[in-house]
């Protein structure tokens, strides 16, 4: 279970996420003064630790916590609600692809993902999307089929990417 915490502080809630069985705990560089320390405190607490940057936030910023990195979260729009519009990283995930050379960490993409700007963030050196709103259109309770279709629509436009 990846979480996403958009939350500050975030390091007196690691413990807690970490025993309700949190596989990756990810927490924003913005979030507090002491990111290296939250890196640390998450994978004390057993999990992979994941870094969050907004969209302001340069690619640099994570440059000195790679090496305590397994997944950069790079944000796609401003955190705060579902449905916002997509904002283009695809400048920053490439650099944070580069930056990251051969090591094993993850480039992940939280917001607007959709069947349109899945290809777009693969080409650029993503290979984990989250998609919310995009996933629920045209569903409900009672008709839940649209569900999959929207998966299944986002998944492939993404693999024909990293085919």
């Amino acid at each position: 279970m990846d979480v996403h915490l958009m939350i500050a502080p975030v390091d007196p809630y690691i413990d807690a996420f970490a025993k309700a069985g949190a596989d990756i705990l990810t927490a924003h560089v913005e979030a507090g003064p002491h990111i290296h320390r939250t890196l640390q405190a998450i994978r004390g607490a057993g999990c992979k630790a994941g870094v969050a940057l907004n969209p302001g936030t340069p690619p640099e910023a994570v440059a000195h916590l790679l090496d305590l990195t397994d997944l950069i979260c790079v944000m796609t729009v401003n955190p705060g609600f579902g449905g916002q519009k997509f904002i283009d990283m695809s400048a920053k995930v490439q650099a944070l692809r580069a930056m990251t050379g051969d090591r094993p960490i993850h480039i992940e993409i939280d917001g607007g993902v959709d069947a349109k700007t899945a290809p777009l963030m693969a080409r650029a050196g993503a290979d984990v999307l989250v998609a919310g709103s995009a996933v629920f259109k045209g569903g409900s309770v009672s008709d839940p089929a649209p569900y999959g279709a929207n998966i299944r629509a986002i998944r492939a436009a993404a693999e024909g990417v990293w085919a």
